[in-house]
C-alpha cells in the first residue's frame, strides 16, 4: 500500500491517464470466494448468492494490480460492512492513509478530494465515490460522472477474472475450513 502522498498521486496520475478519472486512488470491491460449508458453522458464511464463501476484499491500482487486500471475512456480510472491517478503512477513518490533500482539477478552482471509487453495495465517503443513483437526461453532469466512474471501477473485477482464470482453484468450492482457504 502507499506510504506517502506521492506514490498515491502517481497513482491518482494513472488513473487520469488510462480511465480519464482524475483523483482516482484505486477501484474497491469484494470478491466471494466460495468454500465448502464451515463445520458449525450455522449461517455465519452463507451469502446472498446461495452458498458458503470468505470475502476478498481488494483495492487495484489502474494497472491492474492490487495495493491493498484482506481476505476471510464471513460472507454473510456485505461489501460495506467488510470494508469498515479491514485495515484500509481503520486507517482511511483515523486519517492515516497519507491521501493527496484536495486539489482542483484542471480549470476549476474548487478542491476536489482524492477518491477510491466503488459500486452502490458501498457507502459514500469523503474520500469513497460511486455512481449517482437515478435516471438523468444524456449530456447532464452526473450521466459524464457515472460514465467515468464506470470506466474505472470494473479494473478491479476484472482483476478478480484474471485472478480466477489463472489460479483454477478459485473456480469451485474449496475444500477447506475458512482459516486455510
Amino acid at each position: 500500500m502507499p506510504k506517502t502522498s506521492q506514490e498515491w498521486k502517481a497513482i491518482a496520475l494513472e488513473f487520469n491517464k488510462k480511465w480519464n478519472f482524475p483523483h482516482g486512488l484505486g477501484a474497491l470491491d469484494g470478491k466471494h470466494i466460495v468454500i465448502q460449508s464451515p463445520m458449525n458453522s450455522s449461517s455465519e458464511f452463507y451469502n446472498y448468492k446461495h452458498n458458503f464463501s470468505i470475502v476478498l476484499m481488494a483495492l487495484v491500482d489502474a494497472n491492474y494490480c492490487f495495493t491493498f487486500a484482506d481476505i476471510g471475512c464471513q460472507g454473510r456480510i456485505g461489501d460495506s460492512g467488510v470494508f469498515r472491517n479491514t485495515i484500509l478503512f481503520k486507517k482511511l477513518d483515523a486519517g492515516n492513509l497519507m491521501i493527496p490533500e484536495d486539489e482542483p482539477l484542471p480549470m476549476t478552482d474548487i478542491p476536489i478530494p482524492y477518491v477510491f471509487v466503488a459500486d452502490d453495495a458501498f457507502a459514500l465517503g469523503p474520500h469513497l465515490m460511486k455512481p449517482f443513483a437515478g435516471i438523468y437526461e444524456k449530456g447532464t453532469k452526473e450521466i459524464i460522472f457515472n460514465y467515468r466512474l464506470s470506466r474505472a471501477r470494473p479494473i478491479v473485477e476484472n482483476v478478480f477474472g484474471i485472478m480466477e482464470a489463472i489460479f483454477r482453484v478459485f473456480g469451485k468450492p474449496m475444500q477447506l475450513e475458512p482459516e486455510k482457504a
